[in-house]
């Protein structure tokens, strides 16, 4: 029982503890650390095992909790605890991990050993923001974990790397600086960083909203939303295949993640009062943006726009619950857009991971991610091809993958709110299939189209590994999404009871 107490440490630090082992095995002993990596996101993976089993799926409860003195000066503790939101997240960011590293294990000759360090250290670090309930301990991590992936882009990205990790630090840090401020408040009021705590106060209008606005600044920009979105396409073209998986599967989740865990439970009014302003920047990302996704000749930027349009589908689903409270009252029904919130996150994890996986196939034989030099892949690479198109299948929303279950219950949440809403939001199952089947089309299908395509060789063992585990996941999901839903849904509909009680 002891080490069930502590798993929640464990997850956190022991990726931190292997990728300071990887970086002490160097590129020297690259054998050793490459292994060590892999070692390492397994047995974060194999942790998650107990996590998932022992989870009490009938209370709200934060489980696996850890309380223990850290600042005493400011009465801040390292308190660890998850609920039926964190731990989905968690699990998916142990999962994706060890995929990445498999990816990445001939194809990074560029001190490799301090790549895949600085993936072991990002996994920790994620972990502790979606484990922590104290608030300055999940402020320490969120801001810690932009170190490895600007290092990342940084050192291992494209041509435009060090223009793509500026912009990406730049956005990304001066949100948080405004969250920072907001937490400081709280806690000042409070007297502690409990994130709890701060659910409890009772905040007046003018307070909810800077505290909302101030939230909004960091989280809107971690999604990212329309129209604070630009940083986010340079980051993929820059970023190895490795940084885009993680970027794309984990951390554009971390915005998603705050919403639900800090602007509605903490400013419920002011989310209220500002429901209209999310929902109509989500709906814009969901219609225009897949305009955008359309006219792209970059593979990889194709896909980041498309990432952008699918999370669309996340702030809609979290903040379409306070229409459908006030209309119908119903908590079942809130919960609705909720539930679709929560899995389209780990389902635009699975897809949009997979997706540039496979996008880094490709890259790794032509090296180029121009549409325009490709054409009849299925002709030479018929295994790759028939997992590309099972991936934009369930982007493009196809039922029976993970890709249709959160965005059906969004659109029939929307429905219950506003008809306009839903007919908006379903125009991403029309766009969502233009731009992801005409990739398709110019890629995959036809006869060949050069003789670098003529010359390609088809999966290794070691990608096929990687994508068939990521396409049983997506079609699991898809097929049978039920024990997700039942994880989360305890914590949800306590969610929705707390947006239905006015601080005021």
């Amino acid at each position: 029982m002891q080490a069930i107490a502590n798993l929640l440490s464990w997850l956190v630090w022991l990726p931190i503890a292997g990728g300071v082992a990887v970086l002490m095995l160097g590129d020297r002993r690259i054998a050793a650390a490459r292994w060590t990596a892999l070692a390492a996101s397994v047995a974060v993976l194999g942790l998650c095992v107990p996590l998932w089993q022992q989870f009490d799926v009938t209370t709200p409860a934060l489980q696996f909790v850890e309380h223990r003195p850290w600042i005493g000066a400011v009465n801040a503790w390292y308190h660890l605890g998850i609920d039926g939101i964190a731990l989905p997240l968690i699990v998916l960011t142990a999962f994706m991990t060890p995929l990445v590293v498999i990816a990445a294990w001939s194809t990074i000759e560029t001190r490799p050993a301090q790549f895949f360090a600085a993936f072991l250290i990002m996994e920790g670090l994620m972990i502790g923001v979606f484990a922590a309930a104290d608030a300055l301990l999940f402020y320490v991590f969120w801001e810690a974990m932009l170190i490895p992936m600007f290092l990342i882009i940084g050192v291992w990205g494209g041509a435009r790397r060090v223009y793509a990790t500026i912009k990406f630090f730049l956005y990304t840090f001066l949100g948080s600086v405004l969250m920072l401020v907001a937490l400081i408040y709280l806690y000042l009021e409070s007297g502690s960083y409990e994130i709890a705590a701060f659910q409890h106060l009772p905040l007046g209008m003018t307070e909810q909203l800077l505290i909302f606005l101030a939230f909004f600044a960091a989280f809107s920009v971690k999604i990212p939303m329309w129209p604070v979105h630009t940083w986010l396409p340079d980051a993929h073209v820059e970023a190895p295949t490795g940084g885009s998986v993680i970027l794309a599967a984990i951390m554009l989740k971390m915005g998603g993640y705050g919403f639900l865990r800090f602007s509605l439970p903490i400013t419920p009014d002011a989310s209220r009062e500002l429901d209209w302003l999310v929902i109509s920047l989500s709906l814009i990302a969901i219609a225009y943006i897949g305009f955008v996704a359309l006219v792209q000749r970059d593979m990889k930027k194709l896909i980041a726009y498309s990432s952008i349009a699918h999370m669309g589908f996340v702030t809609l689903g979290a903040f379409i619950a306070f229409d459908i409270a006030s209309r119908t009252g119903s908590i079942s029904g809130a919960a609705m857009g909720l539930d679709g919130s929560m899995v389209q996150m780990v389902s635009h994890g699975l897809v949009s991971g997979a997706l540039f996986l496979c996008v880094g196939v490709l890259y790794d034989r032509l090296h180029t991610r121009e549409i325009s030099a490709y054409g009849g892949v299925v002709n030479t690479m018929p295994v790759f091809a028939f997992f590309a198109v099972v991936f934009a299948m369930a982007n493009a929303g196809l039922p029976g993958t993970s890709g249709f279950v959160g965005e059906f219950l969004v659109i029939i949440a929307s429905f219950k709110a506003n008809f306009w809403y839903a007919f908006v939001a379903a125009l991403t199952l029309i766009l969502g299939a233009s731009y992801t089947l005409w990739l398709v089309k110019r890629v995959i299908w036809g006869d060949v189209g050069n003789d670098g395509v003529a010359s390609l060789k088809d999966l290794n063992p070691r990608e096929f590994l990687v994508l068939a585990v990521l396409a049983a996941a997506v079609l699991l999901v898809g097929v049978w999404p039920a024990p997700l839903l039942d994880v989360m849904r305890p914590t949800l509909e306590l969610l929705v009871q707390q947006l239905m009680v006015s601080k005021l």
